[in-house]
């Protein structure tokens, strides 16, 4: 549920965008180096670079939906940078 009020518009490709700016903060990357279908694995990315991942984007999307939440029993499920996508997009109910 986006919040209409919003005036920048949130789509897969916006949150593929933030996925990649924060995953690159954290790892002290490029976004142009972390192409959608890599593992967090073969980034380098531990533990707890997924914890603050899931932080950073939380912070980042309440400002889209409201008390916007990753389950701790999702993080397991988030294997790549895709699935990263694909549960937002899902969570947001994002076209």
């Amino acid at each position: 549920m986006v919040d209409a009020g919003n005036p920048t518009s949130l789509d897969r490709a916006t949150i593929l965008g933030i996925v990649r700016a924060q995953l690159a903060e954290i790892l002290e990357k490029s976004p142009d180096e972390i192409p959608e279908d890599i593992s967090f694995s073969d980034l380098g990315a531990d533990s707890l670079s997924l914890i603050e991942l899931v932080e950073a984007l939380e912070e980042q999307l309440s400002t889209y939906s409201a008390g916007f939440h990753i389950d701790d029993e999702d993080l397991e499920g988030l294997l790549s940078v895709r699935d990263a996508v694909e549960y937002v997009v899902a969570k947001l109910r994002v076209s």
